[in-house]
């Protein structure tokens, strides 16, 4: 596996595979590799002739008080995964690289940044769809990979790349669980295990409201969300930011749920906050 650090480098070489007709897939990370980025290297292996794996801690999607300096970093264990997934090649640019002194250009999906999470993490998708700009910009990708966890990522990067005709087809792959049901997530490791046995409550709540939807007990999503709260409130210092059910498409709420729609939830536990989302057919 290739290791390039810097920008140009990376460019040049993407520029030579294109040339030679290789298929490219980009895996966008943060590093502290888990099941779920597994997950997505096998898949773009599957798919693709080249898999270009990036790891890049953003500094423009965390806020001020989030948990930038202490987001786990753990590269050479990384490396060593990738290396058993067989990636072609790991980008991992430096922040002064990507985002030189100077840099002044943001990229902005306000309508799909305004619900779920945006309230809590203002500015958080215009970082997210910025660096996302940037990579698929530098190793352009015939296709990029993204965990549904992260669904309003997906959804704000989708909707990036459509209105800035970028030419790359956006994989979407399916959360990947841990054995309890608890969501893959680099921030998981935060847990002490008190808190990891609590967490699985937030899939279970999930689960449990798409269960009372399939079964049409309740249709209303402000009283679902009431009934998902009572069980999310019973986790030990916890705080939850929403439970809500939008539109998968646009985002937007829904009052009575009666076509497909995203049960999704973000809660604190301790100094950890935790999303996940499930699927109403």
């Amino acid at each position: 596996m290739k290791v390039i650090r810097s920008i140009s480098e990376m460019q040049s070489f993407a520029l030579r595979r294109q040339m030679q007709g290789k298929s490219i897939a980009l895996v966008p990370t943060m590093g502290a590799l888990h099941e779920g980025h597994r997950s997505l290297v096998r898949r773009a292996r599957k798919d693709n002739e080249l898999v270009v794996v990036s790891i890049f801690v953003n500094p423009l999607q965390f806020g001020p008080r989030e948990d930038l300096k202490k987001y786990p970093r753990t590269l050479a264990r990384d490396e060593a995964l990738l290396k058993e997934e067989q990636a072609d090649v790991l980008f991992a640019p430096s922040a002064e690289d990507m985002f030189p002194a100077g840099f002044a250009t943001f990229v902005d999906v306000p309508a799909l940044s305004a619900t779920l999470c945006g309230p809590f993490r203002p500015g958080h998708f215009r970082g997210v769809a910025t660096v996302v700009a940037k990579l698929l910009q530098i190793v352009q990708p015939n296709r990029a990979y993204f965990g549904e966890k992260d669904y309003q990522q997906v959804r704000v990067i989708a909707r990036m790349a459509e209105d800035l005709n970028i030419p790359v087809r956006l994989v979407a792959c399916p959360t990947v669980r841990e054995n309890d049901g608890l969501a893959c997530s680099s921030r998981n490791r935060y847990l002490s295990r008190r808190e990891r046995e609590e967490a699985v409550k937030l899939y279970q709540a999930l689960y449990l409201g798409r269960e009372l939807v399939e079964q049409k007990i309740m249709t209303d999503s402000g009283k679902l969300g009431r009934r998902l709260m009572q069980v999310l409130k019973t986790i030990p210092r916890s705080r939850v930011d929403y439970v809500s059910v939008v539109d998968p498409v646009n985002l937007q709420a829904m009052k009575k749920i009666r076509r497909p729609a995203l049960l999704a939830a973000a809660l604190w536990i301790g100094q950890t906050r935790l999303i996940d989302n499930v699927m109403i057919p």
